[in-house]
């Protein structure tokens, strides 16, 4: 799932940003997120702006055109985009870069009410008609009961990805980055999913964690059923991805939704 991040912006990409952005006075590589092979700010003299790249023939290179297409539809929780473009066998997506830092997910953080407005800001914003993946198919592996998979559908546009890496916190409001896992589904289905990172965090027990989602709207929708399904999907999911040598993180997340599903089988 990791992709390699290069520290040396090549001398085509360089080019090809220089033609969208004029003179470039500074260009540098950001940390953190591992979905790219390029993540870098550029400076010029009038503005800064954050740019992401796959190569053309990258497996995930779709999730540059995803982000492209999703990032018009959702500017009140996410920052702006700026440009897309193909060039010199690369895909580059720029956005409105934004001065914030990574949300804190632990249970004293007074990120956490942000976060819960930016998750029901983005439940007010209609799903654009475009070609997204659907949660019940998404999901469809993991999740034995079929009948559970029609709770998992709907018309709102998710984010789906709450590693607090993506979640930027800047004057006093979260916003929501990388939608490269941008689905149309149910609207509980964001707030379920962020219970899991809040327990990943540390300190919340799965109580707490879903506390915190049932300050949106949309987690009072979910019926318990599809909830307890939807949690013991993730473990599985988790589990799936961490593969038989997990790293320290993948461990955490996987130990997690292991609780969560834990926690939701006794409901």
């Amino acid at each position: 799932m990791v992709t390699t991040r290069l520290e040396t912006i090549p001398d085509e990409v360089h080019t090809a940003i220089s033609e969208h952005v004029g003179p470039i006075l500074h260009i540098d590589t950001v940390n953190g997120g591992w979905n790219s092979e390029i993540a870098t700010r550029v400076q010029t003299a009038n503005a800064t702006v954050f740019v992401k790249g796959l190569r053309t023939d990258h497996r995930r290179v779709w999730t540059q055109r995803r982000e492209a297409d999703v990032g018009p539809y959702v500017q009140a929780v996410a920052p702006q985009v700026l440009w897309h473009i193909e060039a010199a066998g690369w895909s580059l997506v720029a956005f409105e870069h934004i001065d914030g830092r990574h949300a804190d997910f632990t249970p004293t953080s007074a990120d956490l009410p942000l976060v819960v407005d930016a998750l029901e800001r983005l439940g007010a914003i209609p799903c654009p008609d475009l070609p997204l993946r659907q949660a019940e198919q998404r999901w469809s592996a993991y999740i034995e009961d079929p009948s559970m998979l029609d709770h998992l559908r709907g018309d709102a546009l998710l984010h789906t990805d709450f590693n607090n890496q993506n979640v930027l916190i800047t004057d006093d409001r979260a916003r929501f980055v990388d939608w490269a896992w941008a689905t149309r589904g149910a609207g509980w289905l964001d707030p379920a999913l962020w219970v899991i990172w809040l327990i990943a965090a540390g300190g919340h027990d799965p109580a707490q964690a879903e506390s915190w989602a049932a300050r949106t709207a949309a987690w009072h929708t979910a019926p318990t059923p599809a909830l307890n399904a939807f949690a013991d999907a993730n473990a599985k999911l988790w589990h799936e991805i961490a593969g038989d040598n997990p790293d320290t993180w993948t461990s955490r997340m996987v130990n997690a939704a292991k609780q969560w599903a834990a926690y939701r089988a006794t409901r």
